[in-house]
This record gives structure tokens, sequence and C-alpha cells, in this order.
């Protein structure tokens, strides 16, 4: 049986549960359950502190886990990413009071208050800066005001939070993160129940990303029609009752397909339609 560790909270629980369920998992009904068992599909969870999962994994207790790319490089544990999710996104950054620092070389000498330690001392040992990194848990703002440290790091969105201290983002981002699929440093990637489990995440993020399209076409415009939807190896073609007609069926991407619809109009299309994908295997 696969065994699987899972965010039990945060940003990152709804939507691995979310995710699991429309791969064809069964998730747990209520969050105080810290384990539960698929029969039909062979697998047990383990509703783990997002911040264990990658040393449970590591230790291989588990087989694979969902966790943030940051708390995997965070937890310098002996695991590695195998699939990115694509939620749960988020970019590190360095701040500091203005004329503070303009780059990472700027660091050396300097003390850096994070809540990652992990991530920000590799980055700065990566990039040859001599620094000291403090670990803080929580709002890391405060560090500067207080004296503590000249510079943080720390998950920067809109960066308001950041201005109202009166403090600034400078340099490149340390690292962007989201949800990935994590498994033990070597362990058999081609284990038959992991490929299984990885190919249904695969099938969700597909399915999100794309629709399906359906319309109708005169057969000369059929070649404008199909260089708009390529489909993914190419696009189903039916002849219709209509002589001279045919019917075009493809993938397209979900972001586009309003712009397609258009395009495929102004060369005479028509009945176009787009329907929502729930599984896919490519």
């Amino acid at each position: 049986m696969l065994r699987i560790a899972v965010p039990n909270k945060g940003s990152l629980s709804g939507p691995a549960a979310e995710m699991l369920h429309e791969a064809g998992y069964q998730q747990r009904r209520e969050s105080k359950e810290l384990r539960i068992v698929d029969p039909v599909n062979e697998v047990e969870f383990f509703y783990l502190r997002p911040r264990d999962i990658a040393i449970y994994v590591s230790s291989g207790r588990l087989d694979i886990g969902i966790t943030g790319r940051d708390l995997l490089i965070d937890s310098g544990a002996n695991a590695e990413e195998i699939l990115p999710l694509g939620f749960a996104r988020s970019t590190f950054r360095f701040a500091s009071k203005p004329g503070t620092a303009n780059a990472v070389e700027d660091l050396k000498g300097k003390t850096v208050a994070t809540s990652y330690e992990g991530i920000v001392a590799k980055h700065l040992a990566d990039q040859g800066i001599d620094a000291s990194v403090v670990h803080l848990d929580g709002a890391v703002e405060t560090a500067i005001e207080l004296g503590v440290a000249e510079v943080i790091a720390d998950v920067v969105e809109t960066g308001t939070s950041l201005r109202n201290a009166g403090l600034e983002v400078f340099g490149e981002p340390i690292m962007k993160s989201e949800a990935v699929v994590i498994r033990r440093t070597g362990a058999d990637g081609e284990e038959p129940k992991v490929q299984q489990f990885l190919r249904r995440l695969q099938g969700v993020l597909v399915a999100r990303t794309y629709v399906m399209m359906d319309y109708d076409c005169r057969v000369e415009q059929l070649e404008k029609a199909v260089a708009l939807t390529p489909g993914l190896e190419s696009p189903t073609v039916s002849p219709l009752h209509n002589e001279g007609w045919v019917a075009v069926r493809a993938m397209v991407p979900a972001k586009e397909a309003q712009r397609i619809m258009d395009d495929l109009y102004d060369i005479g299309a028509r009945a176009i339609l787009t329907t929502a994908i729930h599984a896919c295997r490519l």
C-alpha cells in the first residue's frame, strides 16, 4: 500500500486535498483525522505538519509527500522534488531599510533575519556571501526595527506589509516556491503505484489547464482552423452530413479559449463550443 504525506493545515492543505479528490482519491472528512486508508486505490494518507513532511519522506517511512518547495529546501532533508503542482506559489526576497543594500553582494558582514534559515543560508553560501542568519518565527519585519538584523528574507506577495514597515525589496528573488510532490532521494522512481499516483495528478493539472473545443467549419477553411487548434497531437476531424462541412475537436489552453473562439468565428467556423475536462491521461 502506498503511504503518502499530505499537509494537515495552512495554505497547502485545502488545495492539496482538492487535487487528490479530483484525482479520484478518498480524503478525510474531519480535520482532526490524522490518517485515513483508501482501500480501493491501495493508498494510506497521513496528515502532517507541512514543515515535517520532507523529514518523514526522507526517513523512508512514507513513500511520497506533498509539501512546499520552500519547506523541502529549508528542511535540508534527503528528499527531492518529482512533480510541481502549480498552487501555493510564493516568491522569497530580501528586504531592508532604503539605502541598506541594493544587491546580495551588499549583505557581506550583515545579519539576515528569516523564518527559513535553511533556504537563506544555502542561498548566501551559493553566492559566496559571508553573512549571519538569525532564525525567527512570525513577522520578521520587526527584527529590523528592534535591531536584531539589518536585513530580512521573507515571502513577498504584493509587498504592502513591507512598505508599511518602511522596508523595500532588493536584488533578485532568492527562490520561487509552489506545492510539489517529493520522494526520498534515490528512491525507485519506477515503482508502479508511485507512477500511477503521478499520472493521476498530471491528469488533473492538464484538465485544469485545457478545455475541449468543438466546432464546425467549411472544408476550404480547415487548414486555417487546424492552425488555430492544433491540439496535442492533432485535432479530430469528421465529415458532416452537409457536404463541404467538417466537425473538428481539439484540446486548447483554457486561458486562450475565448481568443481562439473569436479567431475561428472570423474564418467562418460555427457552432463553437468548449467543454471542461474533468480527467485525462496523456
